[in-house]
């Protein structure tokens, strides 16, 4: 007998992902442009080297955006507390020019690839899983 309570707009499975985003702090530390340069260099060979390591499939800053505050986003092949103990190595969150939010992000099964990361991305779920 079908199930009438759940509503047929969800997925019976979802790929969950962990995803970080990054944006500044209303208190962000005040720098040089010189210092900005060289902290950004070593954000973004920081994040390369995540990359490179398999722990981030995919990342990239935003442009566009209603809140400038917000910087880019990551979405790691890890747990949530692995995606968050690595983003607070992050150079720029250790100087406190950067802050970030790690969350699950559940999309319907089969929705995502991500073809250069050379491996199952996510982890399968169904509602009924707790």
């Amino acid at each position: 007998m079908p199930d009438h309570t759940r509503s047929p707009d969800i997925p019976d499975a979802f790929d969950v992902y962990t995803v970080v985003v990054l944006r500044r702090p209303p208190d962000a530390t005040e720098m040089s442009d010189a210092e900005l340069d060289t902290l950004q260099a070593r954000h973004l060979a920081y994040r390369a080297e995540l990359r490179r390591g398999g722990s981030i499939v995919v990342n990239g800053p935003f442009a566009e955006q209603s809140d400038p505050g917000y910087r880019g986003m990551s979405i790691f092949a890890c747990d949530l507390a692995e995606a968050a103990r690595l983003s607070d190595g992050d150079p720029s969150v250790i100087a406190g020019r950067l802050t970030y939010d790690a969350m699950e992000w559940w999309v319907a099964a089969g929705s995502l690839a991500f073809p250069l990361a050379g491996r199952p991305v996510g982890d399968r779920r169904s509602m009924s899983d707790d």
